[in-house]
């Protein structure tokens, strides 16, 4: 049978921000912020992260929980973006897992193919993996934060390759982020899945399958040959 390897990033791709969390940790910082007023706050959060993030931005982090804690009610948040932002490495707001991209995981693993975390993090990722439970979901787990190189430089697909000692007979990638993860995987010459569970397009490349769900995403997988 030939050999898949299939890699995932790991925010808003396998876990999503896990809003009670954040809901504990502002209140250990002495802002009583229910979970109830983040969530009701978030779908415009992300609508100012996906405007920015079509605009150009990078990775606007900042602006996103700035503008859900002010929808949340908290009328002067940069304080408190900024020790959140300062806390991340060890205390990772990304860290609720999202049941059907974690059991796709599971099944391409009964079917024989090699699977690898590969995301941009701040180098506690396997920590963190550990810690929720999704580290034995993975052959390798590689974290820019550690190796020193980002998404979308193709070198830390070559490493992810070489950590893993494989030469599959298919490569694809997983992530949410069209520079990051697609361009990247792209200039490495793997394959790449754009998982975008808002995403109303594609962004108009014909080689670079949308998926907004495990079943789309397993339907992009089979296209490139994934068993």
């Amino acid at each position: 049978m030939p050999l898949s390897v299939v890699t995932f990033d790991i925010g808003q791709t396998l876990v999503d921000l896990d809003l009670d969390f954040l809901a504990v940790r502002l209140g250990q910082r002495g802002a009583a912020i229910s979970a109830d007023a983040l969530h009701a706050a978030m779908p415009d959060a992300w609508r100012t992260y996906d405007a920015l993030i079509e605009s150009g931005a990078s990775h606007p982090w900042h602006q996103l929980m700035r503008t859900l804690l002010t929808g949340a009610g908290i009328a002067e948040p940069d304080a408190l973006v900024e020790w959140l932002y300062a806390q991340q490495a060890t205390h990772n707001l990304w860290r609720k897992p999202i049941p059907h991209m974690i059991e796709l995981v599971r099944e391409l693993r009964t079917r024989g193919v090699v699977t690898a975390a590969l995301s941009n993090s701040e180098g506690h990722l396997a920590d963190l993996l550990q810690e929720i439970g999704l580290a034995e979901l993975f052959d390798a787990i590689i974290d820019s934060g550690r190796i020193g190189i980002a998404k979308p430089d193709p070198r830390i697909f070559t490493l992810t390759l070489e950590e893993l000692d494989v030469k599959p007979d298919v490569v694809v990638h997983v992530g949410d982020s069209w520079a990051a993860d697609v361009e990247g995987a792209l200039a490495a010459g793997w394959h790449a899945i754009w998982y975008h569970s808002r995403a109303s397009r594609a962004q108009g490349d014909d080689r670079v399958p949308i998926a907004r769900n495990a079943e789309e995403t397993r339907a992009a997988l089979t296209m490139f040959g994934v068993p």
